[in-house]
């Protein structure tokens, strides 16, 4: 596919009625594990697990040219759209949305950190705009912190300035708005109404709500962040336990091509 039309599909899988389920890679050994399992029809980067595969910490710690060259590095070995988590711009959202695109990418998120909304509101816009400079629909999943850096406000303060939030980015052209956190169905009932059906995305944490209601909530996206590489880990680590006390590789490993 061109990559015009990976963002139009891209797009179609956010507006589908079924849910679009998005478990995050880093490198390019998990993007072609994920890629291969039947059912999955697009991927999408974890910019945490990208930085600790590098040694780095999250928050834009990993530098932005060999942060770009792993997503890149990722496009290559799939046809499926690839959607990338690229923090909060890096100072400069619409060039660094520029150059992902540049190595492939049709959607990113970006966070808004709860800067300003007017300041907020000109990143989605300038993320968009790029989109159309380089001549595809781009995919803007917008992030709102509302709950991840609530700080000391109230859970009903939080929903209120997600809503605020996203309906600004919205209105500023998004196609869709990530709300990360461990969200009760409330809250994500509050956000599909305030935003509109398959508008919402959100992330999969321990005890977030099962993903048949979150499809039947009209949710559009589920992601799972660094999760999927803490659960590679963990079980590179119970092999490692289990190698010191005399076990064999675990029954069920599968070889991978």
């Amino acid at each position: 596919m061109t990559l015009q039309e990976k963002a139009d599909r891209l797009l179609t899988l956010h507006e589908d009625p079924k849910l679009l389920t998005v478990v995050n890679v880093w490198d390019p050994i998990s993007a072609k594990v994920v890629a291969a399992e039947p059912g999955t029809e697009a991927l999408a980067t974890a910019s945490h697990s990208i930085a600790a595969s590098f040694g780095y910490d999250d928050g834009e710690q990993i530098p932005l040219e060999l942060h770009l060259e792993a997503i890149g590095r990722i496009v290559e070995t799939t046809d499926l759209p690839v959607s990338a988590d690229l923090e909060a711009g890096y100072g400069d959202v619409g060039e660094t949305i520029r150059r992902a695109i540049g190595v492939g990418v049709v959607g990113a998120n970006i966070e808004d950190q709860l800067k300003p909304l007017d300041e907020a509101v000109r990143g989605v816009e300038a993320a968009l705009a790029a989109g159309e400079a380089e001549g595809i629909p781009f995919v803007l999943n917008a992030r709102t912190d509302a709950f991840v850096r609530g700080g000391d406000r109230t859970p009903a303060e939080n929903l209120q300035d997600a809503v605020t939030r996203g309906q600004a980015y919205l209105a500023a052209g998004a196609p869709v708005v990530f709300v990360p956190g461990r969200l009760d169905e409330h809250q994500v009932k509050t956000l599909v109404d305030a935003f509109g059906p398959r508008r919402l995305s959100v992330i999969a944490v321990p005890g977030s709500l099962p993903l048949i209601t979150l499809e039947a909530l009209d949710v559009a996206r589920v992601s799972f962040g660094p999760w999927s590489q803490r659960v590679a880990l963990t079980a590179l680590q119970d092999l490692v336990r289990g190698v010191h006390t005399g076990q064999a590789i675990p029954e069920g490993t599968r070889p991978l091509n």
